[in-house]
């Protein structure tokens, strides 16, 4: 059977260039540059920076928890990976090493954090010494998740050659979640976050965030 499109409900033009981390407060939405190197908060409805964070690397990915915020950082010549918590009064504390040193997104489901190995296709429920809990196969590349409801959403595919995407659901509790696939996502997205009533993803490559809903 042929998979739906997601239903866009409104593509802004970035307020940054090569938006990469995308994520919710609860109010705002945050993001991250990748050339610039720099971590916005973002007035959604006025759609303006309000207000500019200088991070110790590159930001690949961001969640806000019930303690503070957890960011997938880049650093040094290889990239290496490392999460950081980041809170206003503190600033950021580098956590742990992410997994042989590559990590990208992290989602977040009330009691544990979880963070994404883009080409091993992996979710690791991680804690911040770096301690894995468990890992879930999702048997794709993964460029995003995000808990709703307690249900992960993932973006997933194969970024070569044509930017294959779709957004799946699974439920973390289930011993060996079942991965269904719900839309196709017809850009080449990075980040997935939901502010409640719809998803968001950015459109790196066109300096562009997106709205979207799943299909009825």
């Amino acid at each position: 059977m042929k998979l739906p499109a997601i239903q866009e409900i409104k593509r802004f033009q970035s307020p940054t260039i090569t938006p990469q981390a995308l994520a919710w407060d609860g109010k705002q939405l945050w993001m991250s540059s990748r050339d610039l190197g720099t971590l916005c908060k973002i007035d959604s409805e006025k759609w303006r920076v309000v207000e500019e964070v200088d991070p110790p690397g590159v930001v690949w990915a961001g969640v806000f928890t019930t303690d503070g915020w957890r960011f997938t950082i880049g650093k040094g010549l290889n990239d290496d990976r490392y999460v950081y918590r980041y809170a206003p009064n503190d600033g950021f504390t580098k956590l742990f090493a992410c997994p042989d040193f590559t990590g990208s997104y992290l989602s977040f489901g009330g009691e544990h954090y979880y963070l994404s190995q883009w080409y091993k296709g992996q979710i690791h429920q991680i804690d911040d010494t770096g301690k894995i809990g468990r890992t879930i196969e999702i048997g794709a590349e993964i460029c995003g998740h995000t808990f709703v409801d307690g249900t992960i959403y993932v973006l997933r595919g194969a970024e070569k050659p044509n930017e294959d995407w779709r957004i799946a659901r699974l439920d973390p509790r289930e011993e060996t979640p079942e991965i269904k696939d719900l839309a196709v996502v017809p850009f080449a997205c990075r980040s997935l976050t939901s502010d409640g009533e719809h998803f968001w993803a950015n459109h790196r490559a066109a300096n562009e965030t997106v709205a979207f809903d799943l299909p009825n």
